[in-house]
């Protein structure tokens, strides 16, 4: 099974073939925003891809719309929601520069 590091808190988890980074995260404890619950409908679950980006699909027109909204961009940069995990992957959760409260998690 593929193995998913996220920072900055290192939690490493394993999860099967097919899952979503969204997915990943959320039944590991690991705490990441989630406002429209996956649905590639706005940019909370912005993710930097640190090592695995080559594995992912291409992303879709809607992803890339709603990345454009993302704070922290980078070439990396995708929608946790939108990425299927088939190798071991180092994902990062970037900070969030906004004063919205957090209460997704």
């Amino acid at each position: 099974m593929p193995k998913v590091t996220f920072l900055p808190s290192g939690t490493e988890v394993e999860v099967s073939e097919g899952t979503n980074l969204l997915d990943a995260a959320l039944d590991n404890n690991v705490q990441i925003d989630h406002n429209c619950g996956g649905n590639c409908a706005c940019s909370t679950c912005h993710v930097i891809i640190d090592k695995g980006f080559e594995s992912l699909g291409k992303m879709s027109e809607d992803e890339e719309d709603m990345l454009d909204e993302a704070e922290n961009l980078t070439e990396t940069s995708r929608l946790a929601c939108q990425c299927v995990v088939t190798t071991d992957m180092i994902v990062k959760i970037p900070p969030k520069d906004s004063d919205w409260e957090d209460d997704t998690f």
